[in-house]
């Protein structure tokens, strides 16, 4: 889920930075701290938006950069349990499908996609229902639930989330849209 948060924080201007205007230069400085950084707490910071406050500058003994007390807005991706997301797969390995659901990526495993077994087809990078007919591989839509998030602040490319289409109106959206659609009377003569 996306956030617009109001949040605080002190920031370091670097010396090289002090000639411009202090708005465009503690800007500059709370996107390089912040921005792509995850914490446990308030999630992953995608966008620093806006400064509302900047407080008066303070320089500490020894250090050409000053430091200022900071207002302002961020949009923050908390991913929540249990929340429905729509995504794009980014790789499909023996073990799953890497999903990008915004700022970070979900791991949709292979026992998680459908009921059917899957299997990797790795000359053609993507993975098989054995029954169902169903493939799912690089650049194709899905609809997921979170089921697990596990954050890493030092090593935000190391958090994960644990992503299901095992259940009623998730998967590959072509796949929903299949579901969607009224059988023929063909089909429909078929089954009886």
């Amino acid at each position: 889920m996306y956030k617009r948060m109001k949040l605080k924080d002190t920031i370091r201007v670097a010396p090289r930075l002090l000639g411009e205007d202090v708005g465009v230069s503690v800007k500059d400085a709370l996107k390089e701290k912040l921005e792509g950084r995850v914490d446990k707490a308030l999630g992953s910071i995608v966008a620093i938006t806006d400064i509302e406050e900047v407080g008066e500058g303070h320089i500490l003994v020894g250090d050409g950069a000053v430091y200022y007390d900071v207002i302002f807005e961020a949009i923050i991706f908390i991913p929540q349990l249990q929340e429905v997301i729509e995504g794009l797969v980014v790789e499909t390995v023996e073990f799953g499908a890497f999903v990008s659901i915004g700022a970070m990526d979900g791991l949709l495993h292979v026992s998680q996609i459908t009921d059917d077994f899957m299997s990797y087809d790795g000359k053609n990078g993507r993975l098989i229902s054995k029954v169902g007919n169903r493939t799912l591989s690089e650049g194709d839509k899905v609809r997921a639930r979170i089921v697990a998030v596990s954050t890493n602040e030092r090593e935000p490319r190391d958090s994960k989330i644990g992503l299901t289409m095992r259940q009623h109106a998730l998967g590959r959206l072509e796949w929903l849209e299949d579901a969607r659609k009224p059988k023929s009377d063909e089909s429909k003569n078929k089954d009886e």
